[in-house]
């Protein structure tokens, strides 16, 4: 098959072990929200833009997967904590055969971090894709979150543009007694 990224043949993998190195290696991005919400990303938007577009297709899925062993798996080795904590995905619905969120989310599971499935999802099934700050807020997501009984929590979503969306997430969470440590996204759409 052919690398995605720079289309020369790759044996096992839709991108190339020189791709990955040269330009998929995570960072650690952070980004501060109203109330002290804190958004850590791993990559620049525009560095995996062409990437995220294949995310209701059938690579997409491979693509996700892909993307969070190198970032969300990663990190979530490293992270320590004294209780364990939950992480929340975003929406985590199935289109296209499968939940870009929740391949994020599943790929968060460690010793300090149980990832939690189908608990917190939008009743207002609008895209924002494209959409303005003014439009997002014009137009919230309406949360419905299921019972849990963690309480310190790990937001997931897979990009963050205006922050509307975890704004809206976590202000559901905090009404429910929950604490959001952070939120924990692929990119931050700001980080050019």
């Amino acid at each position: 098959m052919k690398c995605l990224l720079c289309e020369n043949y790759s044996l096992t993998q839709h991108i190339c072990k020189s791709c990955q190195e040269q330009f998929l290696q995570p960072s650690l991005y952070r980004r501060k929200l109203d109330h002290d919400i804190e958004v850590l990303s791993f990559y620049k938007y525009e560095d995996i833009k062409s990437l995220l577009f294949t995310k209701h297709t059938a690579i997409g899925f491979h693509i996700y997967k892909f993307l969070a062993r190198l970032s969300f798996t990663k990190f979530a080795q490293e992270f320590e904590w004294e209780n364990r904590v939950a992480s929340i995905a975003i929406d985590d619905n199935i289109k296209s055969g499968y939940s870009h969120t929740a391949i994020l989310n599943k790929a968060l599971r460690s010793q300090n971090i149980k990832p939690l499935f189908n608990r917190l999802r939008a009743k207002n099934p609008i895209s924002y894709s494209g959409k303005s700050r003014a439009f997002r807020e014009a137009n919230p997501r309406d949360f419905q979150l299921k019972h849990f009984k963690e309480r310190e929590v790990i937001l997931v979503d897979d990009i963050i543009t205006t922050g509307a969306t975890l704004r809206e997430a976590t202000n559901k969470l905090t009404q429910k007694g929950k604490e959001v440590l952070f939120c924990l996204t692929l990119t931050d759409v700001s980080k050019k």
